[in-house]
């Protein structure tokens, strides 16, 4: 699990349209890349129009977004068009890129445990290192804080 002051782990995943895209393809600018639980849901419908809507700070301090679920392309396809989200959503179905990142553990809802997606991002700066980590963090929060740490 990366930390704050360490280099962030490459990889590589299909974006909403099954293009590969990875995490070093952005070396140069700031990346916020944030993990929700599952598309179209509404907390992480907050979260991702959330930074949607914060786009023109992002874009005006050399940065992207990248969202990270492990919902399937179609499904992270058909809530992009829906939702209007200006970024690639990864799907990493197997959640491996989710567990090295320690967004993925035991959950709880309704008194069962089970394990899933921790909502998380990171802020990565344009040398490829962590600036800002925030795992199990409120939709909202996410959005302030992560756009707050690349605007500093």
């Amino acid at each position: 699990m990366p930390k704050v002051g360490e280099q962030a782990p490459d990889f590589e995943l299909p974006n909403q349209n099954g293009d590969m895209v990875k995490l070093s393809d952005f070396r140069g600018k700031k990346v916020i890349l944030f993990a929700y639980p599952k598309a179209g849901t509404s907390g992480c419908t907050t979260q991702a129009c959330g930074f949607r809507d914060e786009m023109p700070k992002v874009e005006s301090s050399n940065a992207v977004i990248l969202g990270i679920s492990p919902d399937e392309p179609k499904d992270q396809l058909k809530w992009k068009e829906k939702e209007g989200l200006p970024y690639d959503l990864l799907c990493d179905t197997d959640h491996k890129v989710l567990e090295a990142w320690g967004a993925w553990g035991e959950r709880s809802m309704y008194g069962k445990t089970y394990m899933g997606v921790i909502r998380s991002h990171w802020v990565i700066d344009e040398n490829g290192v962590v600036i800002d980590e925030q795992l199990q963090i409120s939709p909202k929060d996410s959005v302030e804080k992560a756009v707050a740490s690349i605007t500093a």
